[in-house]
């Protein structure tokens, strides 16, 4: 079974996480609420085959690492990655710095992710791109300049 918990806030990605697994091999998709979010679900013992680096224990303690095939699906839709990435382990927000006695203020794109090789995949995802970034803690990296917001916005866009 594939079970994917999606926050209530953004019910544009509920149906769209329902849509991917439709699209990809589920036959049948349930949504079942809970307190603050809805599971999007499907059965099926082909999953582990399209993600076999679902496994137990935390993610951040297990190798997290593209087959081959999937470094193709990643090469060919580079920002839909990154979509899925930001959309499920970052935000886009608006900075505000005082410098000088003056305000700034410009959006930028924060991923948090506690597994290396997960921050590890979104920095060359990044790459890809050609989006400048730049790490803020080992475990959160910023998007900020101008030209990689934009592009970003046009394929990450709003949660919705």
């Amino acid at each position: 079974m594939l079970r994917i918990a999606c926050d209530d806030a953004w019910p544009a990605l509920i149906d769209k996480c329902e849509e991917a697994m439709r699209r990809v091999i589920a036959r049948s998709v349930q949504r079942v609420p809970k307190i603050g979010c809805t599971s999007v679900q499907s059965y099926s013992m082909h999953w582990p085959c399209l993600l076999p680096q679902h496994g137990p224990g935390m993610k951040h303690q297990r190798e997290i690492a593209l087959l081959p095939w999937q470094e193709e699906v990643v090469d060919e839709f580079p920002g839909d990655f990154a979509r899925g990435l930001f959309h499920s382990d970052g935000c886009r927000s608006e900075n505000r710095v005082v410098r000088n006695g003056k305000e700034y203020r410009y959006p930028r794109y924060m991923f948090s992710n506690e597994s290396r090789d997960i921050m590890r995949l979104c920095q060359e995802c990044l790459d890809r791109l050609g989006v400048p970034w730049r790490m803020c803690k080992p475990n959160m990296l910023s998007v900020a300049r101008k030209e990689g917001v934009a592009v970003l916005d046009g394929c990450v866009g709003a949660k919705a």
